[in-house]
């Protein structure tokens, strides 16, 4: 009976560790977060700053996304206790370790563009 338990018990932990992994997986997918992580890069930035960079993102999307990057582990929030307040924004080390990747889909985009181009162009041709 032990045996059948701990089998159940490892089957419902590898589910939910999928189940959280696909959670994750959307949440850093979507294009406003990895710009995000693309923005952010080695450095620090403020609110302001973020916007600036991520060419497009209204200001209640650039803050639901922070939110859900700093739930995730990937961004680190800094609040200064100064009057107006101070937040700064930086990548925590697994979200370096995540732009490593979206450094890599980057360049992959930049190298394969007019393959890409190309083949929409022929797909809505059709």
């Amino acid at each position: 009976m032990t045996e059948q338990l701990s089998s159940v018990e490892e089957r419902g932990d590898v589910m939910r560790a999928q189940a959280l992994a696909r959670e994750i997986f959307a949440n850093i997918a979507n294009k406003w977060a990895l710009l995000i992580i693309n923005a952010l890069g080695e450095n620090t930035l403020r609110f302001t700053e973020l916007h600036a960079a991520v060419e497009g993102i209204s200001h209640k999307m650039l803050t639901q996304t922070l939110r859900t990057l700093e739930r995730d582990g990937v961004v680190n929030r800094l609040v200064h206790p100064t009057v107006p307040p101070r937040v700064d924004y930086t990548l925590t080390e697994a979200g370096l370790s995540l732009q490593t990747t979206v450094n890599a889909m980057c360049v992959w985009t930049r190298r394969h563009l007019d393959t890409i181009d190309e083949a929409r162009h022929h797909f809505d041709a059709r």
